[in-house]
């Protein structure tokens, strides 16, 4: 469904140029779980950026279903760090934010299906600052889905919940994702949460950026942090990031 191809991002900053992604290739399947993981300023998030057609790549190619990415074409489901959350608007009119966007009919339903999904029923007129944290990912979650997203884009979105908000949460997106069978790209800095979710989990090289391996996840669901093949999984993907961050 998406295949990088050559990717190459830079910026000009004064009289330089500052080289981000060189020469990256990535394939992700349709309806796939997959994790990336990088040292810290690698450019995941501009990888996200140029996946979702918010930025433009220097040269290369980026594509989904054959197609350069359109967010005027194509439906993305994109969810960032921060729950990105109006909050002059109560729940159900955030989640219609896309709804409306995109002009799709029966808004009003699709927002209350989907809201029911992440287990937000009873709190449709609820603002904002009157939810958790956990809460406002569940309503930034709902929003995603309810547009019938190609593709779900996900950067660090339970990065500043509480442990066990986090565990929560990664169980609830995998429940959603198991009844769906949406394809979901899923940035982390968090080993842990990688191999708890991913089907793979791509380990990019620090800049100038590319993908360094993929590691095929080959763990049935729900998994267990405690068994040794989860372990294994976990330290090797540790050790080749540990790769990259000493050498920087």
């Amino acid at each position: 469904m998406i295949i990088a191809k050559g990717l190459s991002k830079s910026f000009i900053a004064g009289n330089d140029t500052i080289s981000v992604i060189d020469n990256l290739d990535l394939t992700i399947d349709e309806g796939k779980f997959a994790c990336i993981v990088g040292p810290s300023g690698c450019g995941k998030t501009t990888l996200l950026k140029i996946l979702c057609g918010l930025e433009k790549q220097t040269s290369g190619s980026m594509l989904i279903h054959g197609q350069p990415p359109d967010p005027k074409k194509q439906r993305f489901g994109v969810i960032f760090q921060e729950d990105s959350l109006l909050p002059w608007l109560n729940v159900i009119s955030n989640v219609k934010l896309g709804l409306e966007l995109y002009r799709i009919k029966d808004a009003d339903q699709i927002a209350t299906k989907y809201l029911d999904m992440v287990g937000l029923e009873g709190f449709e007129k609820y603002y904002p600052h009157q939810i958790s944290g956990g809460m406002k990912k569940r309503v930034a979650i709902a929003r995603a889905l309810a547009v019938d997203p190609e593709i779900i884009l996900m950067d660090e979105p339970f990065a500043d919940l509480d442990a066990q908000t986090r565990s929560i949460m990664q169980k609830e997106l995998l429940s959603i994702w198991s009844k769906l069978n949406k394809t979901i790209v899923f940035i982390t800095h968090n080993v842990d949460e990688a191999v708890f979710i991913g089907q793979s989990v791509s380990v990019l090289t620090k800049r100038p950026t590319k993908v360094k391996t993929t590691v095929s996840i080959d763990l049935d669901y729900p998994r267990s942090r405690l068994s040794p093949p989860f372990i294994s999984y976990r330290e090797r993907i540790l050790g080749l990031l540990q790769e990259e961050i000493s050498s920087l």
